[in-house]
This record gives C-alpha cells, sequence and structure tokens, in this order.
C-alpha cells in the first residue's frame, strides 16, 4: 500500500518505530545497514592466516 505522508510526520513515524524497539534489535538493523553500503559480506570476509612454524634454537 502507498501512503503520502508529509517528511515531518514521516520521521516523527520512524523515530517512534525505533523506540519501540529493543536496543539488540536496534544494533542488528545498525549492522545490516553497515554491512548494505559497505557491501560487506562477513560468511567471505575473513582475516588471513599465516602459518609459520617456530624459529629454531641457537640460530
Amino acid at each position: 500500500m502507498l501512503t503520502v505522508t508529509t517528511l515531518q510526520r514521516s520521521d516523527s513515524e520512524d523515530r517512534a518505530y525505533w523506540r519501540s524497539r529493543s536496543p539488540l534489535e536496534r544494533l542488528e538493523a545498525l549492522e545490516l545497514m553497515r554491512q548494505v553500503v559497505y557491501s560487506y559480506d562477513p560468511a567471505t570476509a575473513r582475516l588471513q592466516r599465516i602459518l609459520t612454524g617456530p624459529e629454531p634454537l641457537g640460530s
């Protein structure tokens, strides 16, 4: 459904909606928006590991 409203009313409705959400839900939404904005996929973006052996003694 399409609703035409003023920007001021839309802003107040948005604030009321987010104030009704728990802090955890707000943080989850924020994290999702961050991932979308920066094209970040946590499943594929990982730190590269470099395996090294111990240094030989006496070198």
